[in-house]
């Protein structure tokens, strides 16, 4: 933990619906929380995506810490918080890749305690 970053290490758990398995190249991402920028995530190691199954992605994002101090106490006190991820990702199949742009936002409740 530092003054001027931070990195926050977490694996994340998603579900494929899809009746297909991928290979998952790389992500590139900006996060935000209530329209703050937090950090930037990025994954640049291959893993494959089974189909209709749960996989866990490793995930490292370098925080801004200045941006969370600015922001601390609206985080402390609110009980929803919105979470809004944008990048893109490298997906394929049988060696064809493709960059393929996403852009996740949804509320969350936030229970620090």
């Amino acid at each position: 933990m530092g003054f001027n970053s931070t990195t926050l290490a977490m694996e994340l758990v998603y579900f494929n619906p899809n009746g297909f398995g991928v290979d998952l190249k790389k992500v590139d991402c900006d996060v935000y929380v209530d329209n703050t920028y937090l950090g930037k995530y990025l994954l640049d190691t291959s893993m494959h995506i089974p189909r209709r199954a749960e996989f866990m992605l490793p995930s490292r994002i370098q925080v801004d810490m200045k941006a969370v101090l600015k922001n601390g106490l609206n985080l402390l006190f609110s009980k929803e918080v919105l979470i809004n991820v944008k990048g893109t990702t490298r997906v394929g199949k049988a060696g064809f890749y493709k960059t393929v742009p996403f852009n996740y936002e949804a509320r969350h409740t936030l229970s620090l305690f």
